[in-house]
């Protein structure tokens, strides 16, 4: 299995953008000193109670001053709120900036009002993705000095790079989707993906199962990867790690992410026995997310099993784990590092669920 940190870069009163941001360049540090594999941040907007971060090359600049191995990125660029042109400029000099330890995802987007004071149509969303996606092979892949490129909003002639990534042909891509249709496609270009706790785990493991045989038919080398995103603690044991991080656990799902608002419990009758919508309903309840193991709280022992029981219905190989949450002193977050990375990765390492 591969680790990456995971950051909202969330807010909170009596903190300033600034102190926010130093505070961020120290977990990543951390993150990186303790080893694990990957770093990765969002590109939210307008959000004041949740997101600071809405600026990808922003976040892997600042890493790439912090950090010597890890390997950082977005989670990931939103091409309909940029001229995917610029896009593309920007992950070449970003890839340099880290000396190729760039890590590229793309994501549709998840919010529409992000959408509107960019003045783009929200329902463009995966199209503009796509779009972006198809500029970047042509604009990295091709032999020539310059490139053209016509796409269903965008049109380019004759543009040249003034560089290319210093990986080649371009870094590795993340896109993150449960959509069989979409997870076809990057199976075919080689495009790792990744969900969320809030997809059930089973009928993921499902539309895994085919990507990952897709992935294979098209000849690629290894596996690809996929994501796993969710928030995790770890303390001495059990009792110490779920008392101190209940709180910040329901208050980070309910008040931050708004998760369950408007949202009634169902009953379900697909094949994973439970909803989305059981999960956002339900993301108060504490009990109900640990039974459900939809959250990773406990010893490193406990820990450990969870996510690799997790890994193996989900068919995921690379835990996405977001440490900072709620109001966590920054003392309890680092150790909560530390022993997930002295105790937990050793154990988890060498598995691999598909």
């Amino acid at each position: 299995m591969k680790f990456g940190y995971f950051s909202h870069v969330w807010g909170r009163p009596g903190i300033t953008p600034a102190q926010r941001y130093e505070e961020l360049w120290r977990e990543i540090a951390l993150a990186d000193e303790v080893g694990f594999d990957y770093a990765f941040s969002v590109e939210h907007h307008f959000s004041p109670s949740e997101s600071w971060m809405p600026s990808p090359a922003m976040f892997c600049a600042g890493a790439a001053q912090h950090t010597r191995s890890i390997r950082i990125g977005p989670m990931g660029y939103v091409p309909a709120l940029h001229n995917p042109i610029s896009i593309v400029e920007e992950i070449a000099a970003l890839d340099h900036v880290l000396d190729g330890r760039l890590e590229v995802g793309i994501a549709s987007g998840v919010a529409p009002s992000y959408f509107g004071p960019y003045g783009v149509k929200f329902e463009e969303r995966k199209e503009r993705m796509a779009e972006c996606v198809d500029l970047l092979r042509a604009a990295y892949q091709t032999e020539n000095d310059s490139f053209d490129f016509t796409g269903p909003f965008h049109e380019y002639s004759d543009v040249s790079m003034s560089f290319r990534p210093l990986q080649r042909p371009y870094p590795p891509l993340w896109i993150p989707t449960g959509d069989r249709k979409t997870l076809r496609w990057l199976a075919e270009i080689g495009a790792h993906t990744s969900s969320t706790m809030i997809v059930p785990r089973k009928a993921l493991g499902v539309v895994y199962r085919h990507y990952v045989d897709w992935w294979r038919q098209a000849g690629h080398e290894g596996a690809p990867n996929i994501g796993y995103w969710t928030l995790v603690h770890v303390g001495d044991s059990d009792e110490e790690a779920i008392t101190r991080a209940a709180p910040h656990l329901i208050h980070t799902l309910t008040k931050t992410l708004l998760y369950g608002r408007g949202v009634t419990r169902q009953s379900s009758d697909n094949t994973s026995g439970l909803s989305t919508a059981d999960i956002l309903a339900n993301a108060g309840d504490i009990d109900f997310l640990l039974d459900h193991n939809l959250i990773f709280v406990g010893s490193p022992e406990t820990v450990a099993a969870r996510i690799r029981q997790a890994a193996g219905e989900g068919m995921f190989n690379t835990l996405l784990a977001e440490f900072n949450f709620g109001f966590l002193s920054e003392a309890e977050q680092r150790e909560s590092v530390r022993l997930f990375a002295d105790e937990v990765v050793p154990v988890l390492r060498d598995y691999q669920p598909y």
